[in-house]
Protein backbone atom coordinates (compact mmCIF):
# COMPACT_ATOMS: atom_id res chain seq x y z
CA UNK A 1 0.00 0.00 0.00
CA UNK A 2 1.38 3.65 -1.25
CA UNK A 3 1.92 6.32 0.94
CA UNK A 4 1.54 8.59 -1.43
CA UNK A 5 -1.81 9.48 -0.45
CA UNK A 6 -2.10 13.01 1.30
CA UNK A 7 -5.11 12.10 3.21
CA UNK A 8 -3.80 8.93 4.74
CA UNK A 9 -0.56 10.64 5.55
CA UNK A 10 -2.75 12.49 7.97
CA UNK A 11 -4.41 9.88 9.41
CA UNK A 12 -1.30 8.01 10.15
CA UNK A 13 -0.07 11.56 11.76
CA UNK A 14 -2.98 11.10 13.63
CA UNK A 15 -2.86 7.75 14.81
CA UNK A 16 0.85 8.42 16.20
CA UNK A 17 -0.14 11.48 17.87
CA UNK A 18 -3.14 9.29 20.09
CA UNK A 19 -0.76 6.91 20.40
CA UNK A 20 1.68 9.35 21.51
CA UNK A 21 -0.82 10.95 24.22
CA UNK A 22 -2.11 7.30 25.16
CA UNK A 23 1.74 6.55 26.12
CA UNK A 24 2.03 10.01 28.03
CA UNK A 25 -1.36 9.40 29.61
CA UNK A 26 0.19 5.68 31.12
CA UNK A 27 2.94 8.19 32.95
CA UNK A 28 0.14 9.68 34.71
CA UNK A 29 1.16 10.44 38.70
CA UNK A 30 -1.93 8.24 41.01
CA UNK A 31 -3.02 10.27 43.16
CA UNK A 32 -1.53 9.18 47.13
CA UNK A 33 -4.21 6.82 49.16
CA UNK A 34 -6.37 9.16 51.94
CA UNK A 35 -4.72 8.65 55.48
CA UNK A 36 -7.26 8.24 58.43
CA UNK A 37 -8.61 11.65 59.23
CA UNK A 38 -7.93 13.32 56.25
CA UNK A 39 -10.33 14.86 53.85
CA UNK A 40 -10.19 13.63 50.22
CA UNK A 41 -11.69 14.97 46.96
CA UNK A 42 -11.89 14.80 43.28
CA UNK A 43 -13.68 15.97 40.25
CA UNK A 44 -12.95 18.81 38.26
CA UNK A 45 -13.17 22.89 38.74
CA UNK A 46 -13.17 25.78 36.34
CA UNK A 47 -12.38 29.07 37.31
CA UNK A 48 -13.23 32.43 35.41
CA UNK A 49 -12.01 35.96 35.99
CA UNK A 50 -13.74 38.68 34.54
CA UNK A 51 -10.38 40.80 34.49
CA UNK A 52 -8.85 42.27 31.39
CA UNK A 53 -8.27 39.99 29.25
CA UNK A 54 -9.96 37.77 31.04
CA UNK A 55 -9.14 34.40 32.09
CA UNK A 56 -10.09 31.18 32.35
CA UNK A 57 -8.80 27.48 33.53
CA UNK A 58 -10.10 24.38 33.98
CA UNK A 59 -8.64 21.09 35.20
CA UNK A 60 -9.57 17.67 37.55
CA UNK A 61 -8.82 17.98 40.62
CA UNK A 62 -7.24 16.07 43.71
CA UNK A 63 -7.49 18.17 47.02
CA UNK A 64 -7.00 16.73 50.50
CA UNK A 65 -5.54 17.67 53.82
CA UNK A 66 -7.26 20.69 55.67
CA UNK A 67 -7.39 24.44 55.61
CA UNK A 68 -4.47 24.71 57.11
CA UNK A 69 -1.87 21.84 55.55
CA UNK A 70 -3.11 20.29 52.66
CA UNK A 71 -2.46 20.09 48.89
CA UNK A 72 -4.32 20.63 45.23
CA UNK A 73 -3.64 18.49 42.24
CA UNK A 74 -4.58 19.61 39.49
CA UNK A 75 -4.05 17.26 36.56
CA UNK A 76 -5.25 17.41 32.17
CA UNK A 77 -8.08 15.09 30.84
CA UNK A 78 -5.52 12.52 30.11
CA UNK A 79 -4.71 12.21 33.99
CA UNK A 80 -1.03 13.86 33.75
CA UNK A 81 -0.73 16.00 36.57
CA UNK A 82 -0.52 19.87 36.16
CA UNK A 83 0.44 21.87 38.72
CA UNK A 84 0.47 20.79 42.79
CA UNK A 85 -0.26 23.36 45.17
CA UNK A 86 0.95 22.58 48.72
CA UNK A 87 0.43 24.45 51.65
CA UNK A 88 1.07 25.03 55.47
CA UNK A 89 1.12 27.20 58.66
CA UNK A 90 4.46 28.56 56.64
CA UNK A 91 2.92 29.19 53.22
CA UNK A 92 1.94 27.45 50.12
CA UNK A 93 4.16 26.62 46.44
CA UNK A 94 3.20 25.44 43.13
CA UNK A 95 5.76 23.28 41.87
CA UNK A 96 4.81 22.97 37.72
CA UNK A 97 7.53 20.76 35.87
CA UNK A 98 10.50 21.64 37.39
CA UNK A 99 9.43 25.26 39.05
CA UNK A 100 8.45 26.21 42.34
CA UNK A 101 6.64 29.60 42.85
CA UNK A 102 6.71 30.03 46.77
CA UNK A 103 4.30 32.61 48.74
CA UNK A 104 3.57 33.16 51.83
CA UNK A 105 -0.30 32.03 51.94
CA UNK A 106 -2.28 30.06 49.76
CA UNK A 107 -4.61 33.23 48.71
CA UNK A 108 -1.43 35.04 47.86
CA UNK A 109 0.03 32.63 45.80
CA UNK A 110 -3.89 31.80 43.91
CA UNK A 111 -4.00 35.67 43.46
CA UNK A 112 -0.68 35.78 41.84
CA UNK A 113 -1.69 32.92 39.72
CA UNK A 114 -5.24 33.74 38.52
CA UNK A 115 -5.81 37.31 39.51
CA UNK A 116 -7.81 36.54 42.21
CA UNK A 117 -7.74 35.39 45.53
CA UNK A 118 -9.59 31.83 45.47
CA UNK A 119 -10.84 30.81 48.96
CA UNK A 120 -9.46 27.72 48.49
CA UNK A 121 -9.50 27.10 52.36
CA UNK A 122 -13.17 27.52 52.03
CA UNK A 123 -13.53 25.19 49.36
CA UNK A 124 -13.04 22.43 52.42
CA UNK A 125 -16.36 23.63 54.20
CA UNK A 126 -18.52 24.14 50.78
CA UNK A 127 -17.22 20.65 49.51
CA UNK A 128 -18.84 19.37 52.78
CA UNK A 129 -21.93 21.49 52.86
CA UNK A 130 -20.79 23.89 55.05
CA UNK A 131 -21.42 27.80 53.43
CA UNK A 132 -18.51 29.55 55.66
CA UNK A 133 -18.19 33.09 55.12
CA UNK A 134 -15.54 34.71 52.88
CA UNK A 135 -15.64 38.07 52.28
CA UNK A 136 -16.88 39.22 48.16
CA UNK A 137 -17.78 35.47 47.72
CA UNK A 138 -21.02 34.05 47.58
CA UNK A 139 -21.55 30.04 47.66
CA UNK A 140 -24.36 28.45 45.75
CA UNK A 141 -24.43 25.05 47.99
CA UNK A 142 -27.95 23.86 47.21
CA UNK A 143 -26.54 20.90 44.64
CA UNK A 144 -23.54 20.30 47.00
CA UNK A 145 -25.47 16.74 47.58
CA UNK A 146 -25.34 16.04 43.85
CA UNK A 147 -21.74 16.67 44.03
CA UNK A 148 -21.56 20.50 42.33
CA UNK A 149 -20.54 24.04 43.95
CA UNK A 150 -20.56 27.59 42.84
CA UNK A 151 -18.91 30.11 44.44
CA UNK A 152 -19.63 34.06 42.83
CA UNK A 153 -17.18 36.72 43.92
CA UNK A 154 -18.27 40.47 43.57
CA UNK A 155 -15.41 42.24 45.55
CA UNK A 156 -13.59 43.26 45.07
CA UNK A 157 -12.95 43.23 41.21
CA UNK A 158 -12.50 41.86 38.85
CA UNK A 159 -15.45 39.28 39.85
CA UNK A 160 -15.19 35.93 39.41
CA UNK A 161 -16.92 32.43 39.04
CA UNK A 162 -15.46 29.17 40.54
CA UNK A 163 -17.64 25.78 39.34
CA UNK A 164 -16.64 22.65 41.35
CA UNK A 165 -18.01 18.97 40.22
CA UNK A 166 -17.31 16.16 42.45
CA UNK A 167 -18.12 12.83 44.13
CA UNK A 168 -20.61 13.53 47.23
Amino acid sequence: MSMAVPGLRSVWRMLGALTLTALLGACATAPKPVQPGESAWSGRLALSVESQPPQSFSAGFDLRGSPLAGELQLVSPLGNTLALVVWDRSGAELRQGGQITRRGSLDELTAELSGTAVPVAALFGWLNGQPGNVPGWQADLTRQPEGRVTARRTEPLPTAELRVVFQP
